[in-house]
C-alpha cells in the first residue's frame, strides 16, 4: 500500500550536507518544522551499508561495512517526517536504495540541484537537469518501484521557459512534489534568489512546489511564510537560516543562540552523534562568532567533552552518557574490523547478536612472525574524548615515560587493511599492539601506546575499562558499571540513582 504525504502548507528543513543528521533534524521538528530532509547521501554509500537495530540508542542505523561509520541514523521521533535525499545517476541503484530504505523513511527525494563538481562529474545533482532522459528514468523507476512518495529538488535554469518545461516533464513521472531553488547552477548564496522564477514553476504545475533559497531574508517563522507568498507556494524549504538558528521554525519567535546550541548538543550526545559532525554544526551556528573567545575555544576542541567542559560546562553529562552507552553494549567503532575472508575468499557474515567482545578484530595473518622481539597485545581502542588535552594523550605519556626512565623513544609501524589501521610499537626490546583496528593512523598509534602503558604499569586496567577503552569481562562489567554513578536526565539535567545497566532507554527519551 502506498503511503502519502501532503506537501502543501509545510515548513521543511532543507537537505544540507553535514548538517542534516539526526540531532539537527530532531531539533528542527522540536522547534516546529513539519518535515525534515536528510543530507544528500550517495546511492552507492547506502548500498554498501548494513541495517542494524540499535537497541541502546533506540535507533535504526545504516552502518558502512568498510569502516563502521554511521551512514544514516533515524529514530521513532521522526518517523513519518524524515525524507531521505539521495545522490544518484543510476536508475538501478536509485531503485535499490529506495526498496532498501522505504520502511525507515517517509519519502525519497532525488537531488537534481547540487552544483558541486563531485556531483556533476558523477552525473548527479544539477547534471541531471541537462540529461533529462536519465532524470526522468530515475524518477519513473522510483515511483514504480517503492511504496513511499518520491520527490526531486532542482535549480532554476537561465531560461525560465526551459525551467517550466523541465519541471512539467519531471511532474509527469508521478512524483508528489518538487523543490525549486531559485538560483542557477552558477549562482551562489550571496546572489539574489529569483522568487519570480519559483512562482512561474509553481503556477505551471499541479503538484506542490516547495520554495527554497530565501535564507537571506529569513530570521523568523513569519519571514518563511512571506517568502512562500512571494513565490506563490504554500511550502518552503529552509537551509542556511535553519543552519544558523534552527529555532527559526518556532511560532513564538527564535530562541537565543546559546539555548539552541545547548539543546543541539544534548541531542548529539543522546544519539551518539559524531564529534566532528557536531563540532561542524556548532561552528555553522556561531558564524562570525567563530573568531570570538568562545568560537576559538570551539575550534581548538577535539572531543565532545572538551566542547562541553570548556565552553558549555556540561562535561559530566557527556561523559556519563558515553560510559552508559559503552556498558550497555553500544555498537560503534568497536564493531569495525577488516573483513574476515572465508576459504572461498568471500566476506564472512557475523551475527549481529554476537557480543562485540567476541567479534574477531583480525587481519589475515602473515605466514610467520620472525621478529625476535615479543609482541604484547590487548584489545584496546583509543577514544579521543577520554583525553582533555594533548599532553594527556597516550603517545605523550609514553614519550615522557621514556625520558624519565632514560629509555629510547618508541618506534611506530602502522599496518593498513581495508580502511582500518593497526600500529605496532617497538619499545625497550618489546613490541606492543592493540588487536582492535582503528579508523585512522593517529588513533592506531595512540591505541598501541595505551597497550604499552598498560603493560608497563603506567595505565590501570580498571581505569581503561571504566573509561570505555577496554571491554570488561563478565565478572568485572557489573562492578565497573556501578562506578559510573548517577545519570543526568536528558531534558533538564536532573539526576537519578538508577543503575546504568538496567535503566530502560525510554526513561531518558
Amino acid at each position: 500500500m502506498m503511503s502519502e504525504i501532503d506537501y502543501r502548507n509545510k515548513l521543511i528543513l532543507a537537505p544540507m550536507v553535514r548538517v542534516g543528521t539526526l540531532p539537527m533534524r530532531l531539533l528542527a521538528l522540536e522547534y516546529g518544522a513539519d518535515l525534515v530532509y536528510t543530507e544528500e547521501i550517495i546511492d552507492w554509500k547506502l548500498l554498501r551499508a548494513e541495517r542494524h537495530t540499535n537497541e541502546v540508542l533506540g535507533t535504526i542505523d545504516y552502518i558502512d561495512t568498510t569502516d563502521g561509520t554511521v551512514v544514516f541514523r533515524t529514530c521513532p521521533e521522526e518517523r513519518g517526517k524524515v525524507v531521505l535525499q539521495i545522490g544518484t545517476a543510476s536508475v538501478e541503484r536509485a531503485v535499490a536504495v529506495g526498496q532498501m530504505m522505504q520502511n525507515d523513511v517517509a519519502a525519497i527525494d532525488v537531488n537534481m540541484g547540487c552544483p558541486k563538481d563531485f556531483s556533476i562529474k558523477g552525473g548527479m545533482g544539477v547534471a541531471l537537469l541537462y540529461d533529462l532522459p536519465r532524470a526522468k528514468a530515475i524518477l519513473d523507476g522510483l515511483v514504480k518501484g517503492v511504496r513511499i512518495p518520491v520527490t526531486c529538488k532542482i535549480r532554476v535554469m537561465t531560461d525560465l521557459h526551459e525551467t517550466v518545461e523541465l519541471a512539467k516533464v519531471l511532474q509527469s513521472t508521478g512524483i508528489k512534489a518538487i523543490g525549486v531553488h531559485g538560483r542557477t547552477k552558477t549562482e551562489r548564496p550571496r546572489d539574489p534568489v529569483n522568487e519570480d522564477a519559483i512562482a512561474r514553476v509553481a503556477n505551471a504545475l499541479h503538484i506542490p512546489v516547495i520554495a527554497n533559497g530565501g535564507s537571506q531574508s529569513i530570521t523568523r517563522r513569519n519571514d518563511i511564510l512571506k517568502f512562500a507568498k512571494r513565490c506563490s507556494t504554500t511550502s518552503v524549504m529552509v537551509a542556511r537560516a535553519a543552519e544558523w538558528n534552527c529555532s527559526v521554525f518556532r511560532a513564538d519567535g527564535p530562541l537565543p543562540l546559546d539555548d539552541v546550541i545547548r539543546r543541539y548538543l544534548q541531542l548529539s550526545v543522546r544519539y551518539d552523534n559524531s564529534p566532528s559532525n557536531t563540532k561542524y554544526c556548532v561552528q555553522m551556528m556561531l558564524r562570525s562568532l567563530q573568531e570570538s573567545p568562545i568560537g576559538r575555544r570551539l575550534l581548538d576542541s577535539q572531543t565532545m567533552q572538551q566542547i562541553w567542559y570548556d565552553i558549555w560546562d556540561m562535561g559530566d553529562y557527556c561523559r556519563e552518557m558515553q560510559l552508559r552507552y559503552h556498558f550497555a553494549g553500544i555498537k560503534g567503532r568497536r564493531a569495525c574490523r577488516p573483513r574476515t575472508l572465508s576459504e572461498n575468499d568471500q566476506p564472512t557474515v557475523t551475527d549481529d547478536n554476537e557480543p562485540t567482545a567476541n567479534k574477531k578484530q583480525c587481519l589475515q595473518e602473515t605466514p610467520s612472525d620472525t621478529d625476535p622481539d615479543p609482541l604484547n597485545e590487548e584489545n584496546i581502542c583509543f577514544i579521543r574524548s577520554n583525553f582533555i588535552d594533548d599532553n594527556s594523550l597516550p603517545k605523550s605519556k609514553l614519550y615522557l615515560h621514556a625520558i624519565r626512565n632514560g629509555l629510547p623513544r618508541a618506534q611506530y609501524e602502522v599496518q593498513q587493511k581495508d580502511k582500518l589501521f593497526r600500529a605496532i610499537i617497538r619499545f625497550n626490546g618489546q613490541r606492543y599492539s592493540s588487536s582492535f583496528w582503528e579508523k585512522n593512523k593517529r588513533y592506531a598509534e595512540q591505541a598501541a601506546a595505551l597497550v604499552c602503558l598498560l603493560k608497563r604499569g603506567v595505565e590501570s586496567r580498571d581505569d581503561l575499562i571504566r573509561n570505555g577503552a577496554m571491554l570488561p569481562d563478565n565478572n568485572a562489567s557489573a562492578a565497573v558499571a556501578a562506578q559510573v554513578g548517577k545519570q543526568s536526565d536528558l531534558d533538564d539535567g536532573r539526576e537519578t540513582n538508577v543503575e546504568v545497566k538496567v535503566r530502560p532507554m525510554a526513561e531518558i527519551c
